[in-house]
Order: structure tokens, then C-alpha cells, then sequence
């Protein structure tokens, strides 16, 4: 039976583990650590809750590549119908259009227009707001403003006597 020991490397992804975000790889540098204390591959799988052909994968690759072989490999799926610069121009646009002085309110059914008609390309209403997450937008509404808004009409009426106000003395009718 092969055993491989090496304490001081085992220590070092211990301590690598304890930093790691990632819980995947955390599991992963976990694993390699035990393997290289010493500890069977078919008892680390059952300490770490894990398939024995798991821990066969991720010890082979990190002998075979080191730590860049514990790395998560990217994950396969569809394309995105939007390029990155189409994104950019829809962040613009939703940017302007919440500066603009016409109220700046976007509903998830105005982006997708937006879209379709800029881009050419349909979104689902629910995917509207998983891109606009990913795009860095929280979808929190303020009080929207009415095109016809005044500043100084809103001033005029918060100086307005309302009795509630002790710097404010109501005067006493007769």
C-alpha cells in the first residue's frame, strides 16, 4: 500500500483551508490535507461526508497540477444573449433614465422592451431582475417624483404653521 507524508505541506492547506471562502474547495484542501497526513482515502471521504471516487479526483489532480488543480472548474452553460457591451449600454440606460428629470420609475416590463427593442433579444419578466442584480442594481424603489414637482412649492409648505410645532405658536382665534 502506497502512504504519502508530508506533515509540513499537510499543516500549510490546513491553514490554507481556514481562509479559503469557497466551501467547495475548502472540502477539497481539507481532504488533500488529510491524504497527506497519512489518513486512506476511503476514511477521509467518510470523515469529510464525501464519495470515496470524490477525494480519488481531487487527490490525483492536486499531485498531478498542485493547488490549481483544487481550483473549481468553470461551469458549463448557455451563452448569454446579451454581450458584454449590450450590458454596459442597458446600464447606462437604466442609470439615465433614474437621473432623468421625467420621474426616473423603470418597471421590469420597461427593461425588457428596452431590450428587445435595442438588442433584439426576449427575456422572461423574472430573468429582468436576476440581470439587473447581476448588473449591480437592487430593484428598491424611492418615492418617485412628478414631471411637474417643485422644490420651492414643497419648501413653501413645510414652513407652513401646523400647530404640532412648538417653534410655530398657533395664534389663538376669536
Amino acid at each position: 500500500m502506497l502512504t504519502y507524508m508530508d506533515l509540513d505541506t499537510s499543516r500549510k492547506l490546513l491553514a490554507l483551508s481556514r481562509r479559503e471562502s469557497n466551501a467547495r474547495k475548502r472540502i477539497r484542501l481539507l481532504a488533500v490535507s488529510l491524504f497527506l497526513e497519512g489518513e486512506n482515502r476511503t476514511n477521509i471521504a467518510k470523515r469529510l461526508n464525501t464519495a470515496r471516487s470524490s477525494v480519488n479526483k481531487w487527490v490525483s489532480n492536486y499531485l498531478s497540477k498542485g493547488l490549481e488543480g483544487l481550483d473549481s472548474k468553470p461551469i458549463k452553460g448557455r451563452p448569454a444573449k446579451l454581450t458584454p457591451s449590450q450590458l454596459e449600454l442597458l446600464s447606462a440606460h437604466i442609470i439615465q433614465s433614474a437621473n432623468s428629470s421625467d420621474g426616473g420609475r423603470l418597471t421590469g416590463e420597461d427593461i425588457g422592451n428596452y431590450i428587445f427593442i435595442q438588442f433584439s433579444v426576449r427575456y422572461h419578466s423574472d430573468h429582468i431582475y436576476k440581470l439587473l442584480k447581476k448588473l449591480g442594481f437592487s430593484w428598491i424603489t424611492s418615492r418617485s417624483r412628478h414631471p411637474k414637482q417643485s422644490r420651492e412649492c414643497q419648501e413653501t409648505f413645510k414652513k407652513l404653521p401646523t400647530g404640532n410645532d412648538p417653534s410655530h405658536p398657533r395664534t389663538p382665534t376669536s
